[in-house]
Formats: structure tokens, sequence, C-alpha cells
């Protein structure tokens, strides 16, 4: 018998706001101080909502943000602010104590 695998993507997993924003949540709370995770997840909430919409309301262009939100690429604090508020995810600080 041969066993059939697939490859996961997550984002067939992001499928409300809540789901985004809790995986989004999750995400930096395991990441550390690592920014290419925290990238490439909300590469993955944007691949859930579409590159493309993400583009135009960005204003950077589609494959930028692919490789930017790849966890590879190495996107500007200012990329990351727009991406964010562009998904409506808005950062909010919290004290760690």
């Amino acid at each position: 018998m041969t066993l059939k695998l697939r490859k996961w993507d997550t984002v067939e997993h992001l499928q409300t706001e809540e789901d985004m924003v809790l995986y989004l949540q999750a995400c930096m709370d395991e990441a550390g101080d690592d920014a290419a995770f925290i990238a490439a997840a909300l590469g993955d909430i944007a691949r859930a909502r579409g590159m493309s919409q993400l583009a135009k309301d960005t204003g950077l262009g589609r494959e930028s943000l692919y490789k930017a939100l790849s966890g590879e690429g190495n996107p500007s604090f200012g990329t990351i602010l727009k991406v964010m508020h562009a998904l409506g995810i808005k950062l909010q600080p919290q004290a760690l104590g």
C-alpha cells in the first residue's frame, strides 16, 4: 500500500480573521527575535487574503511582496507596517513582565 502525502500549506487553514490573528499571535510568541519568521507568517496571511489585492492596497509590487514575506527576504520595518495596515492588523505593544 502506498501512502500519499501532500505538502502542508498553512494558508489552507487561515479562513477567518480570527484564524489569521491567532496564527500571527502564536508566531510572534514563538519567533523570539527571528524577524524572518514573522515576515513569513505575514506572508501566509497575505496569501490567504490575496497577494494581488495586498499589492494594490500597499502600493508595493506583488513579486516584491512575495519575496519580502517569504521568510528569505529582509523587508524594511516600513514594509511590515504597510502590510499589517493593509491586512487590518494592528501592532500593539505590551509589557513583557
